[in-house]
């Protein structure tokens, strides 16, 4: 009997003492600051940073906000003695011809520019034009030759304009088994078309407009595409390689192409995705010229750091962009891109990570908080930091990235775009179910949020990467509250000067996700926990080849 009450005694004080220590260890957890966050991003949002946008004094003022609030967090420069990544970057301002004349069977067609076509180009030249170059419907403009597709097959472009569809074939056909279905591949992304188009040696480039697969409005194109836009600074035979022209048209403007040329593309969609789709001449030319105005410079990508105490060479990246889209067209007399929840929520929210992370003790591993320029443009700072990182992609074990926090108050959901490419899922749901929430995966897929945020660039290198948010359901309001809130957003605020700071915003969604991203840096960053791909994600080998290399 003694013995028993003994061993009872013994499992009563062991069971305390892992209380105890369970306390404490939750005791020590740091926090981040909602009020770091919510002053962080009405700063960032303000007027005075005249919508960030690089080589403006919006981008100045950014960058100087940015390294000033990392000094006062006592963190260490993260490009050796520096807090800059310089960017090379070149500035194309392009004034097009504002009418798009066309030659066709029914006559000759013009068509005006914003209202039905946008155009650039991404080669340095000043002036580039496109005179009666024939014009090719290419279908969804794919060559993927694991789906056994090629909508160039046989077909030679060279000095011709191709007009390509938005989106993959697979988009709309409910199987999942035909490219991923409504899951958005790289092959329905713009930024393919256009380098498909050039590896085929295409003189000009169209893509159809179509809200519903683009996944957003012709505004966004309108105010995305025109004027200034800037791009790597590559070298000068890597421009020239590039289709003179490229850009969209709407809908209607296709339509009403298609019709005139004599060929039968009723049901273009459908005929595009068959299996014996071939592309077809709309015995059709097409003029448009335009000016750029060239400008070289350099933009910043801001980067700090806590070296690690135990795998200083071991790296974990959390990274933000800071840029938008600055001054531009006026709506309803405002023409400042203010921004607020694209991106000065993301990078208010790694402001608060990384303040919270200076506050706790040294990690093992080391934490990088990046970021990053010209997202708004392509994704930019990422691909240059991609393309010259500062810390080896093999010894870099993740990137956690984050855009567009929501501004709903708390959530029931982490909606994780890509969901099931990494291990970096299951490492969020288990922080998540601590939250009282649930992982969900994208739940619009179609329109490639994947390939529309800066962890893009960390993946395309091999560097397993997780782009998350609360998107879906609020904890109090539930599902259609935040429907509602997101197609009003989309409909009047993105990409528009109306994102802007709102005293009516509820920042403890950002709050929330923030605490969540800081515990998966706090995991991440200890010795010997290590994160892969998964199997079937296209980033696994990319990967793996990395790690032997």
């Amino acid at each position: 009997m003694l013995i028993r009450c003994f061993v009872w005694i013994v499992m009563i004080v062991f069971l305390f003492a892992c209380n105890q220590r369970e306390k404490k260890k939750v005791a020590n957890m740091p926090i981040v600051n909602i009020r770091t966050i919510e002053n962080s991003l009405k700063e960032l949002a303000s007027d005075k940073f005249m919508g960030r946008k690089p080589f403006t004094k919006g981008e100045d003022v950014t960058v100087n906000f940015l390294v000033d609030q990392l000094k006062s967090y006592g963190l260490e420069p993260g490009n050796e003695n520096s807090f800059i990544q310089q960017v090379n970057l070149v500035e194309l301002n392009a004034s097009p011809d504002d009418v798009l004349r066309l030659k066709t069977p029914q006559g000759e067609m013009s068509f005006k520019s914003g209202a039905d076509f946008v155009v650039y180009s991404e080669r340095v030249e000043e002036q580039v034009s496109l005179e009666d170059s024939e014009l090719v419907f290419a279908g969804f403009g794919v060559v993927a030759p694991e789906y056994n597709w090629n909508d160039y097959k046989d077909l030679d472009v060279k000095g011709k304009t191709v007009i390509v569809l938005v989106n993959d074939p697979g988009f709309g056909t409910g199987d999942d088994s035909f490219f991923k279905g409504d899951i958005m591949t790289y092959y329905g992304r713009w930024t393919y078309k256009y380098e498909e188009a050039m590896r085929q040696g295409a003189a000009g480039v169209l893509i159809v407009h179509e809200t519903v697969p683009a996944g957003y409005g012709w505004a966004v194109v309108k105010n995305s595409w025109s004027g200034a836009r800037l791009y790597l600074d590559e070298k000068e035979n890597a421009t020239s390689e590039k289709p003179s022209i490229q850009g969209w048209i709407s809908r209607d403007a296709a339509i009403k192409i298609f019709k005139s040329s004599g060929v039968d593309l009723s049901n273009f969609h459908e005929k595009s995705r068959a299996k014996n789709f071939r592309a077809v001449s709309l015995n059709s030319t097409l003029s448009i010229g335009l000016t750029n105005d060239i400008t070289k410079d350099v933009s910043k990508n801001v980067v700090a750091m806590i070296s690690g105490a135990k795998k200083e060479e071991e790296y974990v990246i959390y990274s933000a962009h800071w840029d938008h889209l600055g001054v531009g067209i006026p709506v309803n007399g405002d023409s400042i891109y203010n921004g607020a929840h694209d991106n000065a929520s993301g990078a208010a929210t790694l402001l608060g990570i990384a303040e919270a992370f200076s506050k706790s003790e040294k990690p093992d591993r080391s934490v990088v908080f990046l970021f990053v320029t010209g997202e708004e443009q392509g994704l930019l700072g990422s691909a240059f930091y991609a393309e010259n990182p500062i810390f080896p992609p093999q010894e870099t074990i993740a990137n956690v990235n984050m855009d567009g926090v929501t501004f709903y108050g708390k959530m029931k959901d982490l909606t994780v775009i890509g969901h099931g490419q990494s291990e970096l899922d299951d490492l969020a749901e288990k922080i998540a179910k601590k939250q009282g929430r649930y992982i969900m995966p994208d739940p619009d897929p179609g329109k490639g949020y994947f390939f529309r945020s800066d962890h893009f660039s960390f993946a395309k290198i091999g560097i397993p990467a997780i782009f998350a948010s609360g998107s879906y359901e609020s904890m109090d309001k539930g599902v259609q509250y935040v429907d509602r809130m997101t197609k009003e957003f989309l409909a009047t605020s993105y990409h528009k000067p109306a994102d802007e700071f709102k005293d009516s915003w509820n920042f403890e969604g950002m709050e929330q996700d923030g605490q969540l991203f800081l515990e998966m840096g706090l995991e991440l960053s200890k010795e010997g926990v290590n994160i892969s791909w998964k199997e079937g994600s296209e980033f696994k080998p990319i990967r793996d080849k990395s790690m032997r290399d």
